[in-house]
């Protein structure tokens, strides 16, 4: 569905990765509850779902805020890691609708495209190596190289001008509030393709738009160009 706005012609398309590119956020969200819960923390879905794409001190900051001071966050999210990292080995790693369609478009086209995740730079790389995805992207800008993660803006400031290209030139594709109030806040043309949530009525403001998989990008930058 389209939101009001309008933009620049399209130079650049910036992508997170999980939930959107590939399917793993469903592995994030089960195994923080379940991480959790083996330090004896009881996590809710709504506290797995509020801190998709956030970055860690600020993740930190709520699950103590919501679990107790004594929550030990960097422990839970060591075996939240390992747990992924098992699951991955077992299941592999699935590339969400679209992808192909959309990265292939962009090539022919002449779009440059970047991933800008929370998630740590050299395991986004292995990843996205993994399913194939890597040298399609000009560039992967991981949590780990920004100083203030998502809902910051400063991973897609930066994600932009590595691709050279102004903020306003860029749309940003995400799954997760987080990261569209970082993309929205960077100046980039927010698109939500929701996986495990849909925009709720303070979100949809913020939106350029919301599509149900990455192949419906294409008429929506097919109709900028025609503008």
């Amino acid at each position: 569905m389209r939101r009001g706005g309008v933009c620049a012609v399209i130079q650049g398309l910036i992508f997170d990765m999980d939930g959107l590119l590939i399917d793993t956020e469903k592995y994030y969200f089960r195994y923080w509850m379940e991480s959790a819960a083996e330090f004896g923390f009881s996590m809710k879905p709504r506290h797995a779902l509020a801190i998709r794409s956030l970055c860690a001190k600020y993740a930190e900051r709520y699950l103590k805020r919501e679990l107790g001071a004594d929550f030990d966050y960097h422990a839970v999210r060591a075996r939240r890691r390992e747990r992924i990292h098992e699951a991955v080995e077992q299941y592999g790693i699935q590339l969400k609708p679209g992808v192909m369609e959309l990265l292939t478009y962009c090539r022919e086209n002449g779009i440059r495209t970047a991933v800008a995740t929370a998630t740590p730079t050299e395991n986004a790389e292995v990843h996205l190596m993994h399913v194939g995805l890597r040298d399609l992207f000009s560039v992967v800008v991981g949590g780990d190289s920004i100083e203030n993660g998502k809902p910051a803006p400063d991973i897609y400031q930066k994600a932009a001008s590595v691709l050279g290209r102004l903020p306003e030139e860029c749309m940003a594709l995400e799954d997760s509030p987080n990261g569209i109030i970082a993309a929205f806040s960077a100046g980039c043309h927010p698109v939500m393709v929701p996986d495990l949530t849909e925009p709720d009525e303070m979100l949809k403001p913020l939106l350029y738009a919301w599509v149900k998989t990455l192949k419906d990008v294409i008429p929506l930058i097919e109709a900028e160009r025609r503008a």
